[in-house]
């Protein structure tokens, strides 16, 4: 029997693994952080004969109420993953599993790999629709793509689109995987449309350091991204430095910021009604966003989500507050569950990359239903 996560977005440290009726493990911390919470590893075990693993720790991690109700995911092939049955009990994850072959894998959410990541950008640009422009470089020398979906020209909107500030959220970088197909189905009514009217800017995947190295929330020298956007430097942040800019240079008519949620089991949205100069209009087009997409798809609701800010309240170094109050526009981040949608379950496979990628197809629905209100 043998453990390890060596490789892209691995994360564990095993305490001891000498029986596999007794495998005891813990999280490594993000890089210059105390941020804990994603995990990636392989087993290499014996096929049907049951492991017992207990992942310790966890009071400390960054989200203890997200274990709560939570399942890991498996997979032996790394394209399927579904849901292990497990248990919480305020500190230590336990789970149990007889394995049908020799390696499986598991992790706190369905990876999505860096070489997907650059088969996306590469698949993409091929498109007749699309362009890619490279923004700059992460610290640890990786490069930060951008999306250009459309033809820039005058009196079309500009849409962007941001997909995993913090890394172990790999749920919206599957979801952004959806959208950009979406767009460049030149059959598709809904993306013609679009794409007549506005031109997209989808960055798949802020911040690639903090994928590869197995972090959940932090860039490669600890940085909470999300937290960036009021000044952001080449130091610490270039990847909200280079995107902020590119924001300065088209503008920004919507923003939507895709992300995961460890504790809610639900899909929702928190908007910018708390940034200064948040008004009617911008109101009145989050409604039209949020019904349409409640009409479109069951796998959204508006019941549960983040209490609103106080008006005049609002962080204004959070990515969708900063847009909204330096564009006067509708901005929106986009929370998917890492554990199921409670109003829409699935044991087997719970909130899983699939269904990520439809959502993020049912979002353009919601775009085109506010696009005419925006600006």
């Amino acid at each position: 029997m043998h453990i390890s996560s060596q490789f892209d977005s691995g994360n564990i440290h095993v305490i001891k693994a000498d029986e596999p009726t007794d495998i005891q493990l813990s999280i490594r911390k993000d890089n210059q952080s105390d941020f804990f919470q994603w995990f990636h590893f392989r087993l290499q075990g014996t096929p049907f004969v049951e492991h017992k693993f207990a992942l310790h720790e966890l009071a400390n991690s960054a989200y203890p109420g997200g274990w709560e109700g939570y399942d890991v995911v498996a997979s032996y092939d790394r394209q399927e993953w579904f849901r292990v049955t497990s248990s919480f009990d305020g500190d230590t994850l336990s789970f149990d599993f007889t394995p049908e072959h020799d390696v499986t894998y598991f992790a706190y959410f369905a990876p999505y790999s860096y070489d997907r990541h650059l088969d996306l950008i590469a698949s993409a640009q091929t498109a007749f629709d699309c362009r890619h422009k490279l923004l700059g470089q992460t610290l640890d020398g990786r490069d930060l793509s951008l999306l250009i979906i459309g033809e820039p020209e005058d009196g079309k909107k500009a849409i962007w689109v941001t997909a995993r500030q913090h890394p172990g959220e790999s749920m919206a970088e599957w979801c952004a995987e959806g959208l950009i197909s979406r767009l460049l189905d030149d059959q598709d009514g809904v993306a013609r449309e679009l794409l007549a009217k506005a031109v997209f800017y989808v960055v798949p995947n802020m911040n690639p350091d903090g994928s590869v190295r197995g972090h959940l929330r932090t860039n490669a020298v600890g940085a909470n991204l999300n937290r960036e956007w009021a000044t952001p430097t080449l130091e610490r942040s270039p990847e909200v430095y280079h995107v902020l800019n590119e924001m300065q240079s088209t503008g920004v008519d919507m923003y939507l910021d895709l992300h995961g949620d460890e504790a809610l089991p639900y899909n929702f949205v928190a908007g910018s009604e708390g940034v200064p100069s948040y008004d009617d209009a911008i109101a009145a087009q989050e409604n039209v966003f949020k019904q349409t997409l409640c009409r479109v798809t069951p796998e959204f609701q508006t019941e549960f989500g983040y209490p609103k800010d106080a008006p005049g309240s609002a962080n204004l170094s959070i990515a969708t507050n900063a847009v909204a109050e330096r564009f006067h526009c509708m901005a929106f981040t986009l929370e998917m569950p890492f554990k199921d949608n409670a109003n829409l379950p699935d044991p087997a496979f719970g909130w899983s990359p699939q269904r990520s990628m439809q959502l993020g197809e049912d979002l353009l629905v919601a775009v085109r239903a506010v696009l005419a209100e925006l600006g």
